[in-house]
């Protein structure tokens, strides 16, 4: 199994978002941010390991929150991140095979002042290291 291409993953995740979107992409809940906003939350890690290599199933959740009036102007963020990563990513360590929506989760919060959107994707990695020697 390999976890080693998980922080190359959240990195270049997070590097991509923060270019393509115009609203903060953070990586834990802050206090009292209003507006709209991306979280790149948890995720769920399984071994893809093959006898070709080492590699790893990453299921993880990027959230849009906002308290913008109605679903618009989130469900117009959870699209340009779809856009955003519907393109091939590189990264500091390992290499993304491919990167999938799964689901959309869209609900209100706090007494319905809060709208949220769950994006889920499943992205596989193969987690190449370069040989020293």
């Amino acid at each position: 199994m390999s976890y080693g291409a998980a922080a190359a993953l959240q990195a270049a995740i997070f590097a991509r978002l923060s270019a393509a979107l115009t609203v903060p992409v953070l990586d834990s809940v802050p206090d009292g941010t209003a507006g709209t906003w991306v979280l790149v939350g948890p995720e769920d890690v399984r071994d893809r390991s093959d006898k070709t290599g080492r590699g790893a199933e990453h299921r993880l959740v990027i959230s849009v929150i906002s308290d913008s009036e109605g679903f618009q102007a989130a469900k117009g963020v959870a699209s340009q991140i779809c856009d955003a990563l519907d393109v091939p990513m590189p990264l500091a360590r390992g290499r993304v095979v491919g990167l999938w929506f799964q689901r959309a989760v869209a609900q209100r919060l706090s007494a319905g002042r809060t709208r949220r959107i769950d994006l889920s994707f499943y992205v596989r990695v193969e987690d190449i290291q370069e040989s020293k020697g």
